[in-house]
């Protein structure tokens, strides 16, 4: 696998990590396997992954109980990346969270759930509207200086608000939504990574699954699955949505590939800097996911692509 890394003078990382919230979070929870997410984490380490992401906030800080149980053992093997900033409910339902104290927290549990004496990278995730960015990345920058932390990452904020972000402490990587559903910002975002060598993770890189082409109608979502209750997978929506996949996969047959493979390939473009983090928790799709970083997409695919309508239904929350 090709590599990068992360902000400046960070660790080398494969250019395609491993997203976790789904081994324990909001899809379908109860097909779910721990045994099986272990396995498969531990499965994609030994294919290269290096860069895992967690959360405090999935599944009430089950997920990251489930990596330091998956990475036990092969702590050196693994760039581990979590983060805080957002407290998370029994419904689903993400709440910021982004005081000193609740962040100061966060870091503890974090460290105390996944068995580690430090983390590689942590992510403001979201910026609380309720405290100041710089207030709660100080608050941040200081478990950096304790040693718990070392390197810090930023969400989704207005290039003002990186600036002042970075003039306390600077950002590793920026953590985004990024696919070819999901384009808002990119004029913005991209160029200012680049500029300041941040990393941009890209989370739900596959659309939430929609630019697998696996998902054509509503009732091929189990009951219990989150996206269920996202305006991009109600019934009328998905339809819509999955008839825009089939370009994908036209330029997908072109290189007998799959289409999520052409999905990961075009973010890859993006930039070097540019890292996808797909989930999944099968295993042949883990492999799937690793082939788009052997994908060589021609201008043709990426003029193709580019005129891809945008879907219908609000990205998800």
């Amino acid at each position: 696998m090709r590599t990068t890394t992360l902000g400046r003078d960070g660790p080398v990382v494969g250019r395609l990590g491993l997203g976790a919230m789904g081994l324990s979070y909001r899809y379908a929870p109860a097909s779910r396997s721990r045994g099986e997410a272990v396995a498969l984490v531990r499965k994609a380490v030994d294919l290269g992954v290096n860069l895992v992401e967690t959360a405090g906030a999935y599944a009430s800080g089950e997920n990251e109980r489930l990596i330091g149980e998956a990475i036990r053992g092969r702590r050196d093997e693994v760039v581990l990346c979590t983060g805080g900033g957002l407290l998370g409910d029994l419904d689903g339902v993400l709440r910021p969270a982004g005081g000193p104290r609740a962040l100061r927290a966060a870091v503890d549990d974090s460290l105390r759930r996944l068995h580690v004496d430090h983390i590689d990278l942590y992510l403001l995730r979201r910026v609380d509207p309720g405290v100041p960015l710089e207030e709660s990345w100080g608050a941040l920058a200081e478990q950096v200086w304790a040693g718990k932390i070392r390197m810090l990452g930023l969400p989704v904020v207005t290039v003002q608000e990186a600036r002042a972000a970075e003039a306390v402490h600077e950002a590793a990587a920026m953590a985004a939504e990024v696919s070819l559903f999901t384009r808002c910002g990119l004029d913005d975002v991209v160029p200012y990574t680049v500029q300041r060598r941040i990393a941009l993770l890209a989370g739900a890189p596959l659309g939430r699954g929609l630019l697998a082409g696996a998902l054509s109608r509503y009732d091929d979502l189990p009951l219990d699955d989150w996206r269920r209750t996202q305006p991009r997978f109600a019934p009328r929506a998905i339809r819509h949505n999955f008839a825009l996949t089939q370009a994908v996969a036209q330029v997908a047959a072109r290189h007998a590939v799959t289409p999520a493979q052409v999905a990961l390939a075009w973010l890859l473009r993006l930039g070097e800097h540019v890292v996808p983090l797909p989930g999944t928790r099968a295993p042949h799709h883990l492999e799937e996911n690793l082939g788009g970083d052997r994908v060589r997409l021609t201008e043709q695919d990426l003029t193709d692509l580019e005129f891809l309508p945008y879907p219908a239904g609000a990205p998800e929350v």
